[in-house]
């Protein structure tokens, strides 16, 4: 009964380009019907109010973790769709998504969510989550590698991001840099639309939210966007 409530969440908190991904827009509707125990969200009942939204799915992976492939994000998506198809157990869960309203945030909620992540992966009988992790302060940096932002370190010695340090205080792991994660195309005019600027000839933009440049071609009527996020494994 919460499920109507989830999508304006989602999209008064992402950026308009990253509701674009060709993956995410075939697939996402579907989670809640297929993979209905591994979405859930964080309430405040007295008050009827979602405090953040978590999605996962499990997936069937039967090589070792440092062989998790480039594409990330959208491979993990289709290939929890498509092991369910096929009838395979799965292996593992892979976290998704983990959505908090602005007001919500810095609270510490996120690793409550986490937390209950590993949950659902102990309650399925299962020893691993996986998560693509998309570092939220990457795109304060957008022209440094991600190979070279993920051995960033604060004082303390944990990851310089924020998304990162969390997953490993609660015990993560960083294995590899997936590269291609996410694949967002589209025409100049709609990511004019989404990225709230304009692309006046063909070249590499800076463009708010995003982790790394984005590649236009004018004279094609591309545009672009591959980004980069970094695979973490929690040993449950």
């Amino acid at each position: 009964e919460l499920h109507p409530r989830l999508e304006p969440i989602m999209f008064a908190a992402w950026d308009d380009f990253m509701l674009n991904d060709p993956v995410g827009n075939r697939l996402w509707g579907k989670l809640f019907t297929i993979f209905p125990d591994y979405q859930f969200v964080l309430l405040d009942e007295a008050r009827d109010e979602i405090l953040a939204i978590g999605n996962s799915l499990p997936v069937h992976f039967d090589k070792p973790v440092e062989e998790l492939p480039d594409t990330g994000w959208d491979w993990v998506m289709e290939k929890g769709f498509a092991d369910q198809r096929a009838g395979l157990l799965p292996t593992m869960v892979s976290a998704l998504a983990i959505t908090i309203p602005e007001p919500y945030r810095g609270k510490g909620l996120s690793s409550v969510m986490v937390r209950h992540m590993i949950e659902l992966t102990r309650r399925a009988g299962l020893d691993t989550l996986v998560a693509p992790v998309r570092p939220n302060f990457k795109a304060k940096y957008p022209t440094v590698p991600i190979g070279r932002y993920v051995t960033w370190k604060n004082n303390d010695g944990l990851p310089f991001d924020p998304w990162l340090r969390t997953h490993v205080r609660l015990g993560g792991e960083v294995v590899k840099v997936c590269h291609h994660a996410m694949t967002v195309p589209g025409r100049v005019d709609q990511w004019e639309r989404w990225a709230g600027m304009a692309f006046p000839e063909s070249g590499s933009y800076v463009v708010p939210g995003a982790l790394v440049p984005v590649n236009v071609d004018i004279e094609h009527d591309a545009v672009e966007y591959v980004e980069p996020n970094v695979w973490m494994v929690h040993r449950v």
